[in-house]
C-alpha cells in the first residue's frame, strides 16, 4: 500500500483546523439575547421574495461567525465566515425565498468568543409574496456638486448585482446627464433623458436607439426640464424653469436651489408639438414637478407664489395642486388645492402616484422645491380619496427626498442620506394596501463593505420592468446628429 505524501496531511491539518474556527457551532453555543449589530441593517422588514442576496456584515465581537437562514420549506443556507462578512450563495437564497412567498425567514447568527460560541436574538424577516420591479435606473455623481465631469446615468438588476451604464458623459464629449424617465404605459419600452451642453437635448430611447429632439421654441420662454411620461405614452409633461443655485458655506448645507420663473409644459410625440398647458393665472405663480395619475386624467403640480427680483429664498412655499386632463384635445380643467403645505410653514416637492390611484407621496420640507441638502425632509403620504395627509414611518432624522413606485404599488424606493448626511444611499420600503411602509432597507450590494467605501451618491431612482440595452457608439451618433426641432402648438 502506497503511503500518503506527507503535505498531504499539513493541509488536512490546516483545513480542520479553520474549520473548528469558522465551521457549524453546532448544539454548543449559548443562547443570548443580545441582538446581533448588522451593516447594513437587514433585521426585522419586509422583503421582496425576487431580491439579490443581502449581505451583510456581523458587528460584534468575535474570532469566527456563522449564520443560518431558514424557512418553512427548503433547505436552511448555512454561511460561515472569519471576518464577519456574510456572503450568501445566490442560487440558494433564490431558491428559499421562492418557496417561502408570504412566510418568515428567521436569520440565526452566531459568533465565536475565548469561551466558545454563542447565539444572538434570532432576526424575523418577512418574505413577500408581492415581487419588486426587477431594474431601478439612476444618476451616480459626486455629492457636493464639486465636479460634473463624472456623471452617469445606470441600470441595475435588482434581483443580482449586475448594474450596467446606460450613458455616460464621458462618452458624450462631458456634457452634463439629468432628468431620466420611462414610459410606464406598457404599450413599448421607452425611455428618455435630458443632456445639457454642446450636444443638449432631450434623447428618447426605443427599440435599441435614441432620437434627439430639441424642445425649446422661441416661445417657450425656459428650457423643459423635470419630465413625467403620460400613463398613454403619448405625451411628457415637464416645466419649464428658469433655475438659481445658492452655494452656501455652511457645513450642512452645501446649496439651495431656486425658481426665478416656472410653468408647465406638454410634449406632443406623435405630432412634435410642444405647447404650454394652460391654467388660469398662470403669470401669477410658479408651478413645476409634474406627475400623472395613473388613468392620466389628472396632472398634479406643486405652486407657490411667483417671486420678484429680490426674494428671500427661505420664504418661497410650494403647495400641491391638480387639474383635470382630456386626452383628446390637450385642455385642463380648474385648478384643484390637493395639499396646502404652506398653511404649515412647509413645502412640497416630487409628487408621485402610485399606480392603484391610492396615494400620493410627496417630499416635505421647510422651504424652495429642491430638498435634497434639507435634513428635515421627509417623505408624506396622502390618500387620495380622503386627502388624508400621513408622514411616513420610514422616515429619518437626516434627508429623505426623492421616490419611485413600483409598478404593482407595493414598494417604494427613495434616496436618504441617513448613513453619513451626505452621500445619498437607495432605501426599499413595503408598502401595504393600506399605505402603511415597513422598516426601510438599503439596496443590497454584493459587498458588504461597499457603502463604507463608495464616494458617490445615487440620485434619482426609477424603477423599470425592462432592461435599457444601449449601444454606446449609437449614443455619440445620436447626439452628434442634428435634433428634431420640436414645433409650438400654442395654448
Amino acid at each position: 500500500m502506497r503511503s500518503l505524501p506527507s503535505y498531504f496531511f499539513t493541509i488536512s491539518a490546516i483545513l480542520i483546523m479553520l474549520f473548528s474556527c469558522t465551521g457549524d457551532p453546532g448544539k454548543k453555543a449559548d443562547k443570548t439575547d443580545e441582538p446581533p449589530s448588522l451593516t447594513p441593517d437587514y433585521s426585522g422588514t419586509v422583503i421582496p421574495y425576487n431580491i439579490a442576496p443581502m449581505n451583510f456584515r456581523i458587528e460584534n465581537e468575535g474570532s469566527a461567525f456563522f449564520a443560518r437562514f431558514q424557512s418553512a420549506n427548503g433547505k436552511a443556507i448555512e454561511v460561515s465566515s472569519r471576518n464577519g462578512n456574510i456572503a450568501i450563495p445566490a442560487g440558494r437564497w433564490r431558491r428559499l425565498l421562492e418557496e417561502n412567498k408570504g412566510g418568515e425567514l428567521k436569520i440565526s447568527l452566531f459568533a465565536r468568543g475565548p469561551e466558545g460560541w454563542s447565539e444572538f436574538r434570532t432576526i424575523t424577516n418577512t418574505i413577500s409574496a408581492d415581487p419588486i420591479d426587477p431594474y431601478i435606473t439612476y444618476r451616480l455623481l459626486y455629492p457636493g456638486y464639486e465636479s460634473w465631469k463624472e456623471i452617469f446615468i445606470k441600470q441595475r438588476s435588482l434581483e443580482s448585482f449586475r448594474e450596467r451604464s446606460i450613458i455616460e458623459n464621458s462618452l458624450v464629449e462631458e456634457n452634463c446627464l439629468n432628468c431620466h424617465t420611462y414610459n410606464n404605459s406598457g404599450k413599448t419600452e421607452s425611455f428618455m433623458v435630458h443632456m445639457r451642453g454642446s450636444l443638449g437635448g432631450t434623447y428618447f430611447y426605443e427599440d435599441g436607439s435614441f432620437k434627439k429632439v430639441n424642445l425649446k421654441t422661441d416661445e417657450l420662454k425656459n428650457g423643459a426640464v423635470y419630465p413625467r411620461w403620460h400613463p398613454s405614452g403619448k405625451f411628457v409633461a415637464y416645466s419649464s424653469n428658469k433655475i438659481v443655485q445658492q452655494f452656501h458655506s455652511a457645513l450642512n448645507k452645501k446649496v439651495e436651489v431656486s425658481d426665478l420663473e416656472s410653468s408647465l409644459a406638454l410634449y406632443d410625440i406623435d405630432r412634435n408639438e410642444i405647447m404650454e398647458i394652460s391654467l388660469p393665472e398662470k403669470e401669477k405663480y410658479m408651478d413645476t414637478y409634474p406627475e400623472w395619475s395613473p388613468d392620466g386624467g389628472y396632472l398634479y403640480f406643486c405652486r407657490a407664489p411667483a417671486v420678484g427680483e429680490v426674494f428671500s429664498y427661505d420664504s418661497v412655499r410650494y403647495d400641491l395642486y391638480r387639474v383635470s386632463f382630456n386626452q383628446e384635445t390637450r385642455e385642463t380643467g380648474p385648478v384643484e388645492l390637493i395639499y396646502n403645505a404652506s398653511a404649515i410653514g412647509k413645502s412640497v416637492s416630487f409628487p408621485r402616484v402610485s399606480p392603484e390611484g391610492y396615494n400620493i407621496v410627496i417630499t416635505l420640507h421647510n422651504y424652495g422645491v429642491f430638498p435634497i441638502w434639507h435634513k428635515e425632509a421627509d417623505l408624506v403620504s396622502i390618500d387620495l380619496r380622503t386627502l388624508k395627509a400621513t408622514t411616513m414611518a420610514l422616515n429619518s432624522s437626516s434627508t429623505d427626498s426623492y421616490h419611485s413606485w413600483s409598478s404593482n404599488s407595493r414598494w417604494l424606493v427613495f434616496s436618504s442620506k441617513r448613513i453619513d448626511g451626505l452621500t445619498a444611499r437607495f432605501f426599499i420600503s413595503y408598502i401595504d394596501s393600506e399605505g402603511k411602509a415597513s422598516k426601510p432597507f438599503i439596496m443590497p450590494q454584493k459587498d458588504p463593505d461597499f457603502y463604507d467605501r463608495f464616494l458617490k451618491s445615487y440620485n434619482v431612482p426609477e424603477f423599470s420592468t425592462f432592461e435599457v440595452d444601449v449601444n454606446p457608439g449609437k449614443i455619440l451618433e445620436s447626439a452628434r446628429g442634428e435634433a428634431l426641432q420640436a414645433k409650438w402648438a400654442g395654448n
